[in-house]
C-alpha cells in the first residue's frame, strides 16, 4: 500500500511539473535575437542587407537556438537614422526590398518555427512623410499631429520655445518655413515627434500594430518609448525650460539640460496599456500564440517596471533590463554583478517574468565594452538566469567594435556633433556586417563594398570558423541554449551570490530535480571557492556541464562543491549528479 501511495505522489509530482511547464507562455523562457537588416546579410550585392538575406539565415538562427528575433526597422524611410525616420509605416524600403520579400520572410520562419517581432516607432516620423507634410501645410486632419509652437521674440528674434536639446545634439526645435513655426525633434530634425496627446495620432498607430499583426508578426519591440509624451502645454500653449546641469555648460548637448519634461511622463506607460489591449484582442480574435510587446525605456528601474502593467491593466510582457548594460562595468566586482541582477529581480512586480540585456545596435560590444576574454561569461550569465533573453545579432560568436574613422562615420548621433569626441558618440562600430566566413566581405556580401567597414579580423572570427572549433563562442552559446532546455532552468528557483571580490555565483533550484550554479571568476586571479559558503542544500558533488577555453577541467568530470577551483576570468556551469 505504501508503495502505491509513493508511486501515486510520484506521479502527482510529475504532472504537476509538466503543467507548471505547460502553464508557461512562449515567450517566457525564449531566447530572443536582434538582427539590424542592414549588416546581417546582403542578398543583391548592393553592400546593405536585406529581408532576402534574413530569409536565407534563419536557418542559422534555429541552429543557435533562438525562438524569436526582433528586426530592426526596414520599413520606407529616407533613412537619415537608418530605418528609425519612417516615412510609410506599411511598406518596405525597396533597400530592403519588398512586401512579397517580407512575406516570404514570414512563411519560412513559420516553417522553421523562429518567431518575427517588429521594431515599432511610434515617437516620431521622417519629416519626409505624408502626415508631416499634411500637418505642415495646416490639413485639417493632420494639422496637430506633430508639436508644433511659433517659438518666441527675444530681442526682435524669433528663437526657439525653450531649452530644451535633441538626443542627437543642438536644439530640439527646428523652424518650418513653410508653417511658420517651429516643430519638436527629440532625435534628428529630420524625425518630428508625433503628438500622442491627439486621439488621431493614437488611432492611426493602433492601426499600424494591427496591420502587421495580421501579416503574421508575434509582436512588437517599441522604440524609445519614453520619449513618446512630453510635458503638456501651459494654458498659453507654452512648455517651460527645463533646469540646467551644472557639470555641462555646452547648451547644445544633451547632457546641458535635466529631463524631466520630455521624457517619462506619466501617461507614457497607459500608452503601452493601450497597445497591449489591441495585440489581446488580436489573439482572442485570431487565435493563435500570445503576441508580445517589448519595449525599450532607458528610464529609472521604479519606471521601467510600471511598464509590465498595474492592478487594471495588462502591459509590455518584456520591458527592456538593461541594468547590466548601466550598471556593470569593466572594473565592476562580483558584488555588483550580483547587485544588478537582483535589483532587477527585487523590483519586479511578482508573477512577471524577468528579462535579461547586455547588448544591441546603441551600444558598444560586449567584447569592446567588457573585454573579450569575458564574451563566454556574459553569455552564460544572461542565458542561465530565468526568463528570456535577448541577443544582438554578433555577439554569439563574440564580434567587437570596429573603429571607423571620422570621414567615414554616418551614424547621425555623432555626425550631427563635433569632430571631436565622435568616437564615444557614434554607435557604427557595433554595427559593422555579422561575419558569415572567410570569404571576401565575411560573406556578408558579394558586392564590391559593403555599407560599413568589415572588421579586420573576419577571417579568424566568423561563423564558419566557429562552427569547427569544439570551445568557440559560438558553440558554448549553442550548449548554454540546449541547457535552458532542462526543467530546472525553464522553471527554478534563483540565487545570485558573491562569494568574494572575484567570483560570483548563479544557483537554478527545483525541488526534486537538478542544480546547476553558474561559476564566474571576473578577474585575473586564480580562486577556490567552497559553494556551501553561500548557497544552501547543496549535494557533495558536481559535474561540470559547459566549460570554455579557460577551463582546464571537462564536461563530466565530478568536483566536490567545497572545492572548486577557477582560473583567470573563468566560467562555468556545474551540475549537482544527484537530484535534490
Amino acid at each position: 500500500m505504501f508503495a502505491v501511495k509513493t508511486y501515486l505522489l510520484a506521479v502527482l509530482l510529475a504532472l504537476a511539473a509538466v503543467a507548471s511547464v505547460e502553464s508557461k507562455s512562449w515567450w517566457e523562457t525564449a531566447s530572443f535575437y536582434q538582427i539590424y537588416p542592414r549588416s546581417f546579410k546582403d542578398s543583391d550585392g548592393d553592400g546593405v542587407g536585406d529581408l532576402k538575406g534574413v530569409t536565407s539565415k534563419l536557418a542559422y538562427l534555429k541552429e543557435i537556438g533562438i525562438d524569436a528575433t526582433w528586426l530592426s526597422p526596414f520599413l520606407k524611410s529616407p533613412m537619415a537614422d537608418f530605418g528609425y525616420d519612417i516615412s510609410n509605416f506599411t511598406d518596405v524600403d525597396p533597400i530592403f526590398g519588398t512586401m512579397e520579400d517580407f512575406e516570404e520572410l514570414m512563411e519560412k520562419s513559420k516553417e522553421l518555427g523562429v518567431r518575427i517581432i517588429l521594431d515599432f516607432v511610434p515617437n516620431h516620423s521622417s519629416d519626409e512623410c505624408e502626415w508631416f507634410i499634411k500637418s505642415a501645410a495646416r490639413d485639417p486632419e493632420y494639422k496637430d499631429f506633430y508639436v508644433w509652437h511659433p517659438g518666441k521674440i527675444v530681442d526682435g528674434v524669433r528663437r526657439p520655445p525653450n531649452n530644451w536639446v535633441s538626443v542627437f545634439h543642438g536644439s530640439a526645435w527646428e523652424w518650418h518655413e513653410g508653417r511658420q513655426e517651429y516643430y519638436l525633434h527629440q532625435f534628428d530634425k529630420k524625425q518630428p515627434d508625433l503628438n500622442f496627446r491627439n486621439p488621431k495620432v493614437r488611432e492611426t498607430m493602433n492601426d499600424v500594430l494591427r496591420f502587421w499583426l495580421e501579416k503574421g508578426v508575434h509582436g512588437f519591440r517599441v522604440d524609445a518609448i519614453y520619449h513618446a509624451f512630453e510635458i503638456e502645454a501651459d494654458a498659453d500653449g507654452n512648455y517651460p525650460d527645463e533646469p540646467r546641469n551644472d557639470w555641462n555648460n555646452d547648451p547644445e548637448d544633451y547632457g546641458y539640460t535635466q529631463h524631466i519634461y520630455t521624457v517619462d511622463q506619466p501617461e507614457t506607460p497607459h500608452l503601452v496599456y493601450e497597445w497591449r489591449e489591441i495585440l489581446d484582442k488580436f489573439q482572442q480574435d485570431h487565435g493563435g500564440e500570445e503576441r508580445v510587446l517589448m519595449v525599450e525605456t532607458w528610464s529609472p528601474i521604479d519606471i521601467v517596471v510600471q511598464y509590465y502593467g498595474n492592478s487594471t491593466a495588462e502591459g509590455a510582457q518584456i520591458p527592456f533590463n538593461f541594468q547590466m548594460i548601466l550598471y556593470i562595468w569593466e572594473d565592476s566586482d562580483a558584488h555588483q554583478y550580483a547587485k544588478v541582477i537582483n535589483n532587477w529581480l527585487t523590483a519586479m512586480p511578482e508573477g512577471r517574468t524577468p528579462n535579461w540585456v547586455v547588448g544591441n545596435h546603441d551600444k558598444n560590444r560586449v567584447g569592446s565594452r567588457f573585454g573579450e576574454d569575458r564574451i563566454d561569461m556574459f553569455n552564460m550569465m544572461i542565458l542561465t538566469l530565468p526568463g528570456c533573453s535577448i541577443t544582438y545579432n554578433g555577439e554569439e560568436i563574440g564580434m567587437t567594435d570596429v573603429w571607423i574613422s571620422w570621414k567615414d562615420t554616418v551614424d547621425p548621433q555623432a555626425c550631427n556633433s563635433y569632430e571631436e569626441g565622435y568616437e564615444y558618440r557614434s554607435r557604427d562600430p557595433a554595427r559593422t556586417p555579422m561575419q558569415w566566413s572567410d570569404e571576401p566581405n565575411a560573406g556578408f556580401s558579394d558586392g564590391p563594398t559593403t555599407w560599413l567597414p568589415i572588421a579586420s579580423n573576419y577571417r579568424q572570427n566568423n561563423v564558419k570558423v566557429q562552427r569547427g572549433i569544439s570551445l568557440s563562442h559560438l558553440n558554448i552559446f549553442k550548449q548554454l541554449q540546449a541547457l535552458r532546455d532542462e526543467e530546472t532552468m525553464r522553471d527554478g528557483d534563483v540565487e545570485a551570490k558573491a562569494f568574494n571580490f572575484d567570483v560570483m555565483g548563479i544557483k537554478r533550484s527545483l525541488r526534486n530535480n537538478y542544480t546547476f550554479i553558474t561559476l564566474m571568476n571576473v578577474f585575473d586571479q586564480i580562486m577556490t571557492v567552497n559553494m556551501h559558503d553561500v548557497f544552501d542544500d547543496l549535494p557533495p558533488e558536481f559535474e561540470y556541464v559547459i566549460v570554455t577555453d579557460k577551463s582546464i577541467r571537462r564536461v563530466g568530470d565530478k568536483v566536490w562543491t567545497d572545492k572548486v577551483v577557477l582560473f583567470p576570468k573563468e566560467a562555468v556551469v556545474l551540475k549537482s549528479t544527484v537530484k535534490v
